[in-house]
């Protein structure tokens, strides 16, 4: 009905001569016929209204005259976002909330202000991450690492990374979301890359992905993802998916020859669509020069206080994890802004230490109990049954209470 009442707006007289036609087709019956009467004479009056000087039409011709002469400006000198059609936000996820999207990403930039962005794995990290202010829920590949205890990021399936996905994507509400393609899922050809980006967005519930580049065949996977629709953060720098042809994780860029060769990726990604770039590992100076020479935003890790913006590993920067095996992997990079694997830790043990002693749990956490009625009954009939010892016991906790 919706769509035929614009159809009526933008067509006036047309759109009565049309029903004029349809109320008298060949084959229609008597009641399909005076059906098509009555909607004819109540559209036509409906018609008549809203075009007319001071209907419906003209109201809000003159509404969206005054809006466009009201409008703001942004610094940069284009007009800013108009209140969105459809919800609020890039994502359905929450229409109540005003939600980051990637233009107002870019409106950030382009005010100076720095971007915040947490990676996040399940709904609980999602929901203290989105709450924490941060601009951006990265769910990275680095949970092959920080979550399912691998070496690399390499073993992670795109599988996995839905369920991660589906779990952080449910903890926010006002961050974007941008999921990670893990490797082995999008290498092969653009087709595969769409296809797995596709899967992040509707099975993983993202906004957006991330792929790492590290040569030009990357960028035109990369490419062909934006133009299939998706936004796509790039990444270059320290890509861990080449961990294997890089012969370790190690920085990249500290020779000029290897510098400009990221630096010509960063102004490629820009190119092919990306909204923003990951600078990973490189030189302050390197990413500095980059960060000025693009358009979009450059989010560092690693890589010195030049860039758009930030991210860190929840685990890393929270100390979750303080086990040798961890703290073999943590990089230098990655300041603690606490040490909840140290508190983790004495929680744990003391809980151990007091089911053994006996100490927990305490009347204070045992609510729930049997009124002295209910008890004696209940061990009437287990001693009816045979099971002397248990209504004993039954009898030993109504004195003891």
């Amino acid at each position: 009905r919706g769509g035929r009442e614009a159809f009526f707006v933008c067509c006036g007289a047309e759109a009565e001569h049309r029903l004029k036609m349809a109320s008298g087709c060949v084959g229609l019956g008597g009641g399909v016929r005076a059906l098509a009467r009555t909607a004819r004479g109540a559209l036509a009056e409906w018609v008549a209204a809203v075009t007319t000087t001071g209907g419906l039409l003209h109201h809000h011709h003159r509404q969206h005259q005054s809006h466009r002469r009201r409008r703001d400006f942004s610094s940069g000198g284009g007009p800013q976002d108009p209140v969105p059609i459809y919800g609020t936000g890039s994502s359905p996820k929450s229409h109540g909330a005003r939600r980051v999207t990637t233009r107002s990403l870019v409106r950030k930039h382009r005010k100076g202000e720095k971007i915040t962005v947490i990676t996040a794995y399940d709904y609980p990290q999602a929901k203290q991450v989105d709450i924490a202010g941060a601009d951006v829920v990265l769910v990275g590949d680095s949970a092959g690492m920080v979550v399912h205890g691998y070496d690399t990021t390499l073993p992670l399936t795109l599988e996995e990374t839905l369920s991660h996905c589906r779990a952080a994507a449910r903890g926010v509400t006002r961050a974007l979301c941008v999921g990670d393609l893990p490797f082995g899922c999008y290498e092969a050809s653009v087709a595969a890359a769409v296809e797995s980006s596709v899967r992040v967005m509707k099975e993983g519930a993202m906004d957006a992905v991330k792929m790492e580049t590290m040569n030009a065949g990357r960028v035109a996977l990369a490419r062909g993802v934006v133009e299939a629709g998706v936004a796509v953060m790039g990444h270059v720098g320290l890509t861990p998916q080449a961990v294997s042809v890089l012969g370790g994780f190690r920085s990249l860029g500290k020779s000029a020859r290897e510098a400009e060769e990221v630096y010509d990726l960063a102004l490629s990604l820009q190119d092919a669509g990306c909204f923003s770039v990951v600078l990973e590992c490189i030189p302050s100076e390197l990413a500095a020069a980059i960060t000025e020479a693009l358009d979009i935003p450059t989010i560092g890790i690693g890589s010195g206080p030049d860039t758009s913006g930030q991210v860190l590993v929840y685990h890393d920067m929270l100390g979750m994890l303080s086990h040798p095996h961890h703290e073999s992997v943590t990089p230098k990079f990655a300041k603690r802004y606490a040490e909840i694997g140290k508190i983790a830790h004495q929680g744990l043990q003391t809980f151990c230490q007091e089911v053994r002693a006996g100490a927990f749990p305490c009347r204070e956490y045992s609510p729930y109990a049997m009124t002295h009625a209910e008890r004696e009954a209940l061990a009437k009939r287990l001693r009816g049954r045979g099971h002397a010892r248990a209504g004993q016991m039954l009898e030993d906790f109504s004195t003891s209470s």
